[in-house]
C-alpha cells in the first residue's frame, strides 16, 4: 500500500525504520502450497517500492520448506542477492502444533526433510557463499517455544549456531559472497 509506505518513508526520516517482510520462499509453487497468500513477485514489488522510498527492508526466509531442494535453497540466496534488501533473517523449517503443516507432517513425514544441526550448518555455509556480502544476515535459526514445537528440537540459540557457522567457515576457508 503506497499510503503506508509513504508514512514509513516520512517516519524513517526521523528515526530508524526497518520494514520486515515474510517472503519465506522465492518459489511461487511453495508459497501456494504453504498458503502464504502472496506471490514472490508481489514481495519483490513491495521491496522495490520500499527501496524507492529509502525504507530499509529485511526479508524473512525459511530453509527446508516441503518440495524445495538444496539447489532451490541456494538459488534463493542468488535471487535475494539481486533485490534491494539490506538484511535477511533465515529460519529452519519447524513443525508447530495446531497447524495445517503439523497435520501434513503426521500424515506423511517423508514429505518433510527436517535438518539436523550439522546438515543445516553446512547448508547455511553454502547459502552464505552465494549470498552477496552486501546483505546482513541478522539471524540463522529460530527456536519456537517448546510447548508449540513438534520438530526439530535442537535446543540451540542463534548465537550458538552463529559460532558453529563461524567455525565451519574457518574450517573450509570460505566466506559470505565467495561464490556470488
Amino acid at each position: 500500500n503506497g499510503e503506508i509506505l509513504d508514512y514509513l518513508a516520512g517516519l524513517s526520516e526521523k528515526t530508524y525504520v526497518m520494514l520486515e517482510l515474510g517472503l519465506e520462499s522465492h518459489l511461487n509453487r511453495t508459497l501456494e502450497a504453504i498458503n502464504r497468500g502472496h506471490t514472490f513477485e508481489e514481495s519483490v514489488r513491495a521491496i522495490e517500492q520500499a527501496a524507492a522510498r529509502n525504507i530499509r527492508t529485511c526479508a524473512h526466509l525459511i530453509l527446508g520448506l516441503p518440495g524445495e531442494s538444496r539447489q532451490d535453497m541456494l538459488d534463493q540466496a542468488r535471487t535475494i542477492s539481486q533485490l534491494p534488501v539490506e538484511n535477511i533473517k533465515l529460519h529452519q523449517l519447524q513443525i508447530h502444533k495446531g497447524t495445517v503443516m503439523a497435520v501434513q507432517y503426521r500424515k506423511n513425514p517423508d514429505a518433510f526433510h527436517l535438518f539436523t544441526v550439522d546438515e543445516y550448518t553446512q547448508l547455511v555455509v553454502e547459502y552464505l557463499e552465494v549470498l552477496t556480502p552486501r546483505i546482513t544476515v541478522e539471524r540463522f535459526v529460530s527456536e519456537s517455544p517448546s510447548q508449540l514445537l513438534i520438530a526439530p528440537r535442537w535446543g540451540i540459540k542463534n548465537f550458538e549456531f552463529v559460532a558453529r557457522v563461524d567455525r565451519r567457515l574457518d574450517e573450509l576457508q570460505t566466506w559470505q559472497g565467495r561464490l556470488a
